[in-house]
């Protein structure tokens, strides 16, 4: 179940939000009664709830907002236990003071907003003294490595508990609390309405996450990156483990670069089925995970995949490498292939790396131009062929342009890397940006005449790829496509 935290100035909002919440399906709303600019009227806001409620009156401390006395605040809650409030939450220093009465149930929280400390398991020992119904421990991440000591305190505890971390390194442990004993985890009645750092709208859980269908059973898979805030990647696995009813769920695993190591290490508990891997963790995957890596793998020197095989150990994929391939076959005439001919790719980063390889292989001669030529040139010597600088990639002629650089990208519409008068009519031109689908060099390159791929077909086929490898299913292309289009208009607007 999604308790949506609901915090108003006005009494009038809250009772206005409150329906408003149940009419769009929510089963538990949270009553933030601290942030009330006049003195809570408890009873009015009780009275003909459309849906049980909890009621909290956090202290500043606790990352509330309450301003009175603390005799007023413990009042508060003891008249909404009075009031016959499904829910009361009462920090675990409080807890004694505040008697059970009536059928109302005690959530005896504790909150961090600094840290995950190394003696919280002690302040959830604490909390089981104080006759709770629920305990709620939330802390601070500064490594989603805190997140998996918060998840193993609910697996293991014998009161319903629910722990989840903070902070956009903790984003995962709200969504997967469910999983290991969560009663309810809690979300915000609007993206723009957070209440607490990393908490997520009540839409996103319910239809983005499917949280409501999560158990003990439901696989687990993510994205590792840093940053991931912007990945599109949950939107497209999730959507499409629920077309083909598959129980599982995808996160986004915010990693900082340090962390990595470690992080994968702590995961183990977890049980991870499957990892998306993105920048900057390509490269050190392939290194840790080299015994399980693909020749792809070991020659591109970056995996953009982890699965476990038959035998649950790590393998390390790239399924850029396949994605783009198959794209740039799709500008093919009947019958042409890429023996002989010319191909300019413009950046050096690891889908240039994928691309030029896959291209080399198949009998292509290759040109590589990137803004930093010292890394541009290290690149074409490892593959053997030219590099080009980026002041004289207009005068190269080439058979296929393929942009891996970001020039071009939202929100940076007007930018193209390949100016308009250095397209030659009927090249096969691939853009493998995939926000915006039509880049303006793909515009510019259909007025000439020329053939076009876009990104948005490779990143729907590398993360088919990877569903596959995750999941053992074909993905539903279909889904896949129609969402990350629908996913990339709602981001740009």
């Amino acid at each position: 179940m999604i308790c949506v935290s609901l915090a108003r100035t006005r009494h009038r909002m809250v009772l206005a939000e409150h329906k408003a919440l149940a009419e769009r399906g929510a089963e538990l709303v949270e009553l933030r009664i601290d942030y009330l600019k006049t003195a809570p009227d408890v009873g009015r806001l009780l009275k003909d709830r459309p849906t049980p409620t909890v009621v909290t009156c956090r202290r500043p401390p606790d990352g509330g907002r309450w301003s009175g006395s603390e005799e007023q605040r413990l009042m508060l809650l003891r008249t909404a236990i009075i009031s016959g409030a499904e829910y009361v939450d009462l920090e675990y220093d409080i807890a004694k003071k505040v008697p059970r009465y009536g059928k109302t149930k005690r959530i005896v929280s504790y909150h961090n907003f600094s840290e995950t400390p190394d003696n919280v398991e002690e302040f959830y020992d604490l909390m089981t003294e104080c006759d709770p119904d629920v305990i709620k421990i939330v802390t601070t991440a500064n490594s989603p490595a805190d997140c998996v000591r918060l998840l193993k305190i609910a697996s293991g505890s014998k009161v319903p508990t629910i722990a989840f971390c903070m902070g956009e390194f903790g984003v995962m442990s709200r969504i997967l609390c469910g999983k290991y004993g969560a009663p309810f985890t809690y979300a915000t009645f609007s993206a723009e309405r957070e209440l607490a750092p990393g908490q997520l709208s009540f839409e996103e859980m319910r239809d983005l996450y499917h949280y409501d269908r999560i158990n003990s059973e439901t696989q687990l898979f993510g994205v590792l990156g840093d940053p991931i805030g912007h990945s599109l990647s949950p939107r497209l696995h999730n959507a499409a483990m629920a077309e083909i009813g598959f129980n599982g769920v995808y996160v986004p695993i915010r990693v900082a670069k340090d962390q990595l190591s470690g992080v994968l290490d702590a995961f183990e508990w977890l049980d991870f089925r499957g990892l998306s891997v993105t920048i900057p963790h390509k490269e050190a995957v392939a290194e840790k995970y080299a015994g399980g890596a693909s020749q792809a793998v070991r020659e591109i020197g970056a995996a953009n995949t982890l699965y476990r095989d038959a035998g649950n150990a790590w393998q390390a994929e790239n399924t850029d490498y396949q994605a783009a391939m198959d794209c740039l076959t799709l500008g093919l005439r009947e019958g042409e292939t890429f023996e002989g001919k010319r191909v300019l790719i413009l950046g050096s980063g690891g889908v240039a790396r994928a691309i030029a390889l896959g291209l080399s292989k198949a009998g292509a001669v290759l040109q590589i131009a990137g803004r930093g030529s010292s890394k541009t040139a290290k690149l074409a010597e490892e593959l053997g062929c030219r590099h080009v600088t980026w002041e004289n990639r207009g005068v190269e002629f080439a058979d296929i342009l393929v942009n891996c650089t970001p020039v071009g990208m939202h929100p940076n519409m007007d930018d193209t890397p390949f100016q308009e008068n250095w397209l030659r009519d009927d090249m096969l031109v691939f853009d493998t940006i995939y926000n915006p689908e039509n880049t303006l060099l793909l515009k510019q390159a259909r007025a000439h005449g020329c053939r076009t791929v876009s990104g948005l077909e490779m990143f729907v086929r590398q993360a088919a790829g990877q569903f596959k490898l995750f999941t053992g299913h074909d993905a539903p292309l279909q889904t896949l496509g129609a969402t990350l289009r629908r996913a990339i208009s709602a981001a740009r607007y």
